[in-house]
């Protein structure tokens, strides 16, 4: 038996998420390796999941938590063997496959990579999703041409888990980073983060005009909506935007105009479906660059407990940074 939130239906089609126990027996039978979870997180989609505020689970009952870390216990896939330590994110777990927020999942080894050289399974989620997203959204930025001498780099959603992170890597990389956040209270942790400027996002959040004064080099936006049309329209000749996320919602309020008139490039990072090579190149990359003192201040942990009870604030844009949960506490 194990430690597990389960989520189920109610009758009214509400969902109900307790702390119970499972057994083997109720894991996935398409998973090929069993692994033992140390630590696992709570991330905007997790947060969906266990209030049910959105259709993110589309089989029942359904144990949330998108990502994982942990030491294989069996295996029957090729790539791995007991005693591996690996890590999970995306592939749809949480929502049609039993996740991580567990003291056990049962996985397919296509979808797992391994731990970076010397990283833990705490840190790994402590970076999590949101982290490698981040990273994710770091690369493709270096990958279409934006240099820290370009200038000015915009951060949306800066204080939430991509946002932080990503404040922190493009930081380190020497990029001039300025932080959109909706809580101008936490100035003084992004700029500890490494942010030279925290600006208000009602700057960003309203609609605005299709084209306006350039501003950004590249920008990386997790709220999408009219922040993601207005930081389109502010950004540079030639510059990138590299979209993630839609917290302010999945719509795109926008015009052509950016594009064709400025050569503004909006690139797509998905971070579910990934390839396996572009995962360990993320992780490898933040493996060598992601400070642990940094993560520290990003970071908060909570036991599995307390993860039902945390889902609604997350939604809610009560969490600042990360949030990991200890699994086995």
């Amino acid at each position: 038996m194990f430690r597990a939130i389960l989520l189920t239906k109610n009758d009214d089609g509400s969902t109900r998420a307790e702390l119970t126990q499972l057994d083997d027996a109720q894991l996935p039978p398409e998973g090929d390796v069993t692994v033992a979870i140390d630590y696992s997180t709570i991330n905007y989609k997790d947060g969906l999941a266990i209030t049910g505020k959105s259709p993110v689970v589309r089989k029942w009952p359904m144990v949330p938590g998108i990502d994982g870390a942990g030491t294989v216990l069996a295996s029957s896939h090729p790539d791995w063997k007991a005693g591996d330590a690996v890590i999970l994110n995306g592939w749809g777990v949480g929502e049609t496959h039993m996740g991580c927020l567990a003291e056990r999942a049962k996985l397919k080894g296509d979808w797992l990579i391994p731990m970076p050289h010397g990283m833990s399974s705490r840190t790994a989620m402590a970076i999590g999703t949101a982290g490698y997203t981040a990273m994710l959204c770091a690369m493709a930025l270096a990958e279409h041409g934006v240099k820290p001498e370009d200038g000015e780099v915009l951060v949306t959603g800066a204080s939430g888990g991509v946002g932080s992170v990503a404040v922190a890597i493009l930081a380190a990389r020497g990029y001039k980073v300025v932080a959109s956040t909706g809580k101008l209270a936490e100035a003084d942790y992004l700029k500890s983060l490494g942010a030279a400027e925290v600006i208000d996002r009602a700057g960003l959040s309203a609609p605005g005009k299709p084209l306006q004064k350039e501003r950004w080099a590249g920008v990386v936006d997790s709220v999408g909506s009219h922040t993601l049309a207005n930081a389109v329209a502010q950004t540079r000749y030639g510059g990138t935007v590299a979209a993630c996320g839609l917290a302010q919602g999945m719509d795109f309020p926008a015009s052509v105009a950016p594009f064709i008139l400025r050569a503004v490039k909006l690139i797509g990072v998905d971070s579910v479906m990934a390839a396996k090579e572009r995962r360990v190149d993320a992780w490898s990359n933040l493996a060598s660059e992601m400070q642990a003192e940094t993560l520290e201040r990003i970071t908060q942990e909570i036991a599995l407990g307390e993860a039902m009870d945390w889902a609604p604030k997350i939604l809610a844009g009560g969490v600042r940074g990360r949030l990991v949960v200890d699994v086995r506490g």
